[in-house]
């Protein structure tokens, strides 16, 4: 069995995450970690019974595999000590800086590391899909990424539309920068030909919603997914888990573990 940590153990993802590694039949969850002063610090998880500290070196000393879903701002520290540590690991934050993901390629020569912004099989699939169909349909199909979300999120366009529309700009042979629209309101004028636009709907509980819209003159092809619950995100982290166990030093992707 690989002995896996998690890092922020207690929170709504580390909680998810430490649900579906005690399912798994490859990993073996031995430790997790919190914020210094949590209540738990020193004590065992409820669920989990594992030990949780406020020391990530003490995580990556105890295991062969470490996941991190942690907000934005230790992934340098926690790429160094992979790399130090010998220890893979799989990499859930999103808004990484150019010195989060340099690190985690220094790290990777040395260890297997993975970093995804959703680790949700469907929609990595999808993205596949949307690369797919933006390489094969020229720039007189427009491509437009909708989403929603509930109400409590901040930020817009979500991280994996975002994903989707950098999948469409990669299929087009370009990078999402040069392609991107803006959101639009009022006089706009007409639409930018082989621009990608994006609309974000708020409301509700809705836990994830995305479309990519490919509209030509005569026809139009929408490529969907719909999150049904926020247990599928970690399950397809263990999953990716469970396969990065497996892997030599390298930086790996989603696709790699689904074969895309």
């Amino acid at each position: 069995m690989v002995k896996v940590g998690i890092l922020g153990c207690m929170g709504r993802m580390g909680q998810a995450l430490a649900s579906a590694a005690t399912q798994s039949e490859t990993l073996s969850l031995v430790i997790g970690s919190e914020r210094a002063g949590h209540a738990l610090i020193g004590k065992t998880a409820p669920g989990s019974d594992i030990p949780v500290t406020d020391q990530a070196d003490t995580v990556f000393e105890a295991s062969d595999l470490v996941i991190d879903f942690t907000p934005p701002g230790d992934t340098v520290k926690h790429a160094a000590l992979a790399e130090k540590k010998g220890v893979r690991l799989l990499v859930g934050t999103t808004g990484l800086t150019g010195a989060d993901d340099a690190a985690l390629d220094r790290a990777a020569q040395s260890v297997a590391i993975m970093q995804a912004g959703n680790y949700s099989l469907g929609v990595n699939v999808l993205l596949s899909l949307v690369r797919q169909a933006a390489a094969r349909l020229d720039e007189g199909w427009d491509i437009e990424v909708l989403e929603m979300h509930h109400k409590q999120k901040v930020d817009a366009p979500s991280g994996t539309a975002l994903m989707l529309g950098g999948a469409a700009a990669e299929g087009r042979g370009k990078g999402l920068p040069e392609l991107r629209t803006p959101a639009r309101e009022g006089i706009t004028g007409e639409r930018e030909p082989g621009s990608i636009g994006f609309a974000a709907l708020r409301g509700g509980s809705v836990i994830g919603e995305h479309s990519v819209i490919l509209a030509s003159d005569s026809e139009r092809i929408t490529l969907s997914h719909r999150a049904e619950n926020r247990n599928l995100f970690a399950a397809g982290a263990v999953q990716a888990a469970a396969w990065l166990s497996r892997q030599g030093p390298g930086r790996y992707h989603m696709r790699d573990v689904l074969g895309l």
